[in-house]
Formats: C-alpha cells, sequence, structure tokens
C-alpha cells in the first residue's frame, strides 16, 4: 500500500487476551520498565503484539509521530502508503472501516458512516447504505450521500488525482466512460451513474460484476466523503476537510503536520475512534539513525513509517529499552520489480540471470536475519493470503538463499549476454535497509557480469518517478527495490495492482514490471466470479504460480520489523487490518 500498504491477518493472540488486556493494569504488563524521560511506563517485550499495551481511556496531551518519509499525499482519495491510510483514520471516515481491535480481529469490516453493512441485492452486484445521525464536517454542516458520492468520483480524475487505488474505478466503471467531476458536464458533478444518491441519507452503489471484495474497496481511504465546496482538487492535499475527530491546523510536506481535535465531531455518531489526545504532531525527519535517537530518548511516541528500526537503533534498543520494542510479522514482502519494458529485462532469460545471480541471504542479513528481517522469500503471496504456498521455481530455499552462478551463467548465454549487461537499481533512500540491500544485490549480480548502479530516490516521489512507466524507461531503471502488502486480505487485494495489465497507469503505477498477460489477467477474473474464498485461493495459486513463471519479480523477505513503542504510548496494538501497524486512531498519552 506500499506504499503500505495497508492489511490484513497476523499470526497475533485473539479476542481473548484483548479482554484481558483491557481489563488489565498495564497490559501485557509485566516487568515494566520506567522511562524517566517521558514519563510513562513500557508495558514489556512485544505487548503490542499479544494485546492491548498500556490501556486506557484517559483523553489528553500531544501524540508526537516521527517519521522518515512523508505521506504519498494527505488527500484520502490520493493515498496508498499503509502508513498514510492508517493515519487517515483521524479525519476521514468511510461508509465502513476496520473494527479497533488488536490482531487479526482488526481486519473485521464494521459500519462507521453507515448505521449498518452493506444490503446486498441484485445478484450481489447492488449495495445499498443508510447513513447515521450526527455525522458532520469539521464545520458543524451534515455528511450526506452526496457528499460521498462525490469524493469517490474523484478518483476518476486521473490527470489530478493521482497515486490511490484504482479499484473502486474497475468495478463501478469497468469500460472508464466516466470522466471524473472536474469534466463532469452534470451541474451538480454528480454524473457517474454507478453511484446512485436518492436522498441525503441513502447511497446505492452499482457494480458492473458482482465482486465478493467490494466492501473492502470502500473501506479504503478512497471511499472517503470530500465536500464539494471545499475541494481544491491536487491542492486539496494541503488541507484536507475533516470528516473525522481531528482536524489540520496546518500540513507542509516534507517537514510534518499538526492536527487538533474537530470540536463538530460527534463520539455519539463514530463507534470507531476514540479520540483521546488533544493534540497530533507529525514530524518528518530524513536522518533515519537520528529518527531512531529521537525515539528512544522520549522525544517522540511512534515511528510513522513503521517500517522497522536502523540497525543501530535495534540494537540499543534491544539492550537498553527492550520493554518499549515490539517485533511485528507483517504481511509485506520485500522484493524487486523487474522492468519488462527496460532492455534487456524484455527478454525473460535475462530477468531469471538476476533471479539465480542473487544472494538472498545476504539481502537477508543486511535486514536484519531471520528473526529481524524475516523468512526469505520464494514467490509473490504472503502467507496470510489464501493461495499462497511454497512454490520455488528457482530453487532458492534449496540453495539456502545463495547465488546459483552456474544457472545464472546459463541464463545469459540464452538471452544473449554471455559477459553480462548494465542496469540501474532504484531504492528508497528513506526506506530503512532498502539502499544498502540494493548494494548487496548490487554486489552479487557483479559476480556474473551484472553491473548495476544503485540510484537512491526519495520514498515520498516514487510514484511520480518508479511510478511512471514513462520515467522508468527513460531513467534505465532495471530494476525497483520495494514492498507490497495486502490493501485487503485476498489474492486480488494484493496482487492485482502489481500483475494485471490493466491496472498500469501513467502515473501511480504499481505494475512496475509492467505486466500485461491474458492468462494472468484470466485468473483474477475466474477468482472474482467465485464466491467460495477456497477455491478463489485455489485460483490465485495458480495466478501466483504464472507471476513467478514470468520472472517479473524477484521477492526475497516475508518481512518482520521491530518498531518503538514509547513509554507514554496508550492502546497500543498491532491490527491485522494495517498490515501489523498500530492502530493509530486508538492510541492515547500518559500526560
Amino acid at each position: 500500500m506500499t506504499p503500505l500498504r495497508s492489511s490484513r491477518t497476523r499470526r497475533i493472540a485473539g479476542a481473548a487476551l484483548v479482554v484481558a488486556a483491557l481489563t488489565a493494569t498495564a497490559a501485557c504488563g509485566g516487568g515494566g520498565s520506567k522511562d524517566k524521560s517521558n514519563g510513562g511506563k513500557a508495558a514489556g517485550y512485544n505487548a503490542a503484539v499479544k494485546g492491548i499495551a498500556n490501556a486506557s481511556d484517559k483523553k489528553g496531551g500531544t501524540l508526537k509521530f516521527i517519521g522518515k518519509q512523508d505521506f504519498d499525499s494527505t488527500d484520502p482519495q490520493r493515498q496508498y502508503y499503509g502508513m498514510a491510510w492508517d493515519f487517515s483514520r483521524f479525519y476521514a471516515r468511510q461508509l465502513v472501516s476496520y473494527a479497533p481491535k488488536p490482531g487479526p480481529a482488526g481486519a473485521e469490516l464494521v459500519p462507521d458512516l453507515a448505521k449498518g453493512m452493506g444490503k446486498v441485492t441484485n445478484g450481489g452486484k447492488t449495495y445499498t447504505y443508510e447513513l447515521r445521525d450526527g455525522i458532520t464536517w469539521e464545520d458543524g454542516t451534515p455528511i450526506t450521500s452526496k457528499d460521498i458520492k462525490y469524493g469517490i468520483e474523484r478518483i476518476w480524475a486521473t490527470d489530478v488525482i493521482t497515486g490511490g487505488p484504482s479499484y473502486l474505478r474497475q468495478v463501478l466503471d469497468p469500460k472508464g466512460e466516466y470522466k471524473g467531476p472536474y469534466k463532469d458536464s452534470s451541474p451538480d458533478k454528480l454524473g457517474l451513474k454507478a453511484i446512485q444518491t436518492p436522498d441525503d441519507k441513502t447511497i446505492v452503489f452499482n457494480l458492473a460484476t458482482p465482486n465478493g471484495d467490494f466492501e473492502q474497496m470502500l473501506a479504503m481511504p478512497a471511499g472517503s466523503p470530500v465536500k464539494k465546496e471545499k475541494d481544491t482538487a491536487a491542492k486539496y492535499q494541503l488541507k484536507p476537510f475533516s470528516s473525522g475527530p481531528y482536524k489540520f491546523e496546518s500540513y507542509t510536506p516534507k517537514k510534518g503536520a499538526v492536527l487538533v481535535r474537530n470540536d463538530k465531531w460527534q463520539k455519539s455518531s463514530d463507534p470507531i475512534r476514540a479520540a483521546l489526545p488533544d493534540k497530533i504532531t507529525v514530524t518528518i525527519n530524513s536522518n533515519i539513525e537520528a529518527i531512531d535517537q529521537l525515539l528512544i530518548k522520549g522525544e517522540y511516541d511512534v515511528d510513522l513509517n513503521a517500517t522497522g528500526m536502523s540497525q543501530s537503533g535495534r540494537t540499543t534498543a534491544l539492550k537498553q529499552h527492550k520493554d518499549n520494542v515490539d517485533n511485528i510479522e507483517t504481511s509485506f514482502i520485500r522484493y524487486v520489480d523487474i522492468a519488462t519494458k527496460v532492455a534487456p529485462f524484455d527478454n525473460i532469460e535475462c530477468r531469471k540471470a538476476v533471479i539465480y545471480a542473487a544472494d538472498y541471504k545476504s539481502m537477508q542479513t543486511v535486514r536484519g536475519g531471520p528473526d529481524a528481517g524475516g523468512e526469505i522469500a520464494t514467490n509473490m503471496l504472503p502467507k496470510s493470503i489464501k493461495g499462497a504456498d511454497d512454490y520455488d521455481p528457482y530453487g532458492i530455499l534449496a540453495r539456502d538463499g545463495k547465488p546459483d552462478v552456474a544457472k545464472a551463467k546459463e541464463a545469459l548465454k540464452k538471452c544473449g549476454k554471455p559477459e553480462g549487461f548494465s542496469t540501474v537499481i532504484s531504492a528508497r533512500s528513506n526506506n530503512p535497509g532498502e539502499v544498502q540491500t540494493a548494494e548487496a544485490l548490487q554486489q552479487s549480480l557483479q559476480a556474473v557480469g551484472i553491473k548495476a548502479e544503485v540510484e537512491p530516490i526519495d520514498g515520498a516521489e516514487s510514484s511520480s518517478i518508479t511510478g511512471s512507466p514513462a520515467v522508468v524507461k527513460k531513467r534505465g531503471l532495471g530494476l525497483v527495490m520495494t514492498g507490497w502488502g495486502p490493501d485487503f486480505p485476498t489474492g486480488q487485494g494484493f496482487s492485482q495492482p502489481l500483475v494485471d495489465g490493466r491496472f498500469i497507469a501513467p502515473n501511480g503505477n504499481y505494475n512496475v514490471s509492467e505486466t500485461n498477460d491474458p492468462k494472468i489477467n484470466k485468473f483474477f477474473d475466474d477468482a472474482l466470479k467465485e464466491t467460495d474464498p477456497e477455491k478463489a485461493g485455489e485460483i490465485y495459486k495458480q495466478m501466483n504460480h504464472a507471476v513467478a513463471d514470468l520472472a517479473v519479480q524477484m521477492p526475497f523477505i516475508y518481512e518482520k520489523n521491530f518498531t518503538w513503542r514509547s513509554s507514554r504510548l496508550t492502546n497500543a496494538y498491532s491490527t491485522a487490518a494495517y498490515n501489523g501497524r498500530y492502530d493509530y486512531v486508538s492510541l492515547g498519552v500518559v500526560k
């Protein structure tokens, strides 16, 4: 979602632990250490993985985030980073959202702006919702069904609203007939026929074909309302208009943000958001090691990006403040996209040469080894997704992750490059370990004659660099270091943006390999028609095998990471809804 993405199942303790944690004096407590620098008590190692760390309903104080990478956008319709989705719960609501619960229970969809889950009719093609009473904008005016429709319509304006997911466009307008509200000729700018608003409290969606994941799509920030009169198009991200418990006091891209209470929000209308802090601050600092030091000193509460501590930060934290650390198993896969439109990767054998030459073990070591970084990955489905298996067509585990130089050289001969070739690896400079991982790959490729230059990029700009097929080709970015988590917990929710050719976009593109194989596209269509999740999983398994056989992606880690939790942080829990991150909207602080 990468972005971060966002989602969903984790091997964490279930509902019984949640109840126990809520009633405990200090959740998962035991042995918590006092941290004088920030006035609270650490709840214990992995406390937020096992349940709720420092459960509390006390309000007040300032919750302080720090991150090395800014939001891809604060505009809900443009967001695709998982941490941005998580953070947006402070100020953006949807018809349905995720339950504020730890672990796998957090992946449950529950009503938000709607009174209940959708009423499904017409053979699974029509969803009807009635809105709650008391839902308001930050100016006190009611949120209407037309506001929700208008917000969703904005994602059709792909020349202005770039970077967000395209699922809703695919299911509501597969022929691409609607052009978005900025080109809408209807007086109210509500011309998308697939969404009807018979009155201000009712909204009806008419899908072209049934899709069992539709409500998962509505739960994304892309499903948030936008008040037409407050829409500033591409500039909306500078100050989104709040439908949640907090509103923006300020936001400066690449520097930070301040959110304060929205005094027009009514808790009685919102069963999800705890709204504990009085103020929320975000500070962007590109120095990853400095961020860890500031967290450990107690000057900030939580890492906004939640992509793991640096090696030095992790070492210090585990040695001196282990009770403040959670080792979270995510649903992310770290992988390398192989751009098939950048020569010589238009030849499958050249792609295979990279996969065989790669030293997976060294890349795993750079990211912290099996305990801190995660297990070596052999294919592109997380273990939490139905259809995932141990498919390993390149024998990675059999060679213990070490390079197979003989097969790499054999593949180079087959692709007409027996002496090797030159290429470029892009890596985000503000993603922990990504540049170093690219350098480890660079070194192993060099052993077979593949000369790879590592080009660091700012992760906040990746949607316009690696997300632009034209820029990828222009810069010759043959290998793109990245990561991905499920948008929602199905093969569609993980893989479709990455390998379905119909999702290739001129900007904000996540199918970086530009895979457009009719066989793979059809696997998605067939799986979406299947109402039995197990049978759909079998189809996604075939899809995943076909993707691996094409050698368009090189997964190398099923990710784990160490996350810092300040001693004054309350209600911290890892949730499956956001790839194991803390559920930001539930957090509070000890004043």
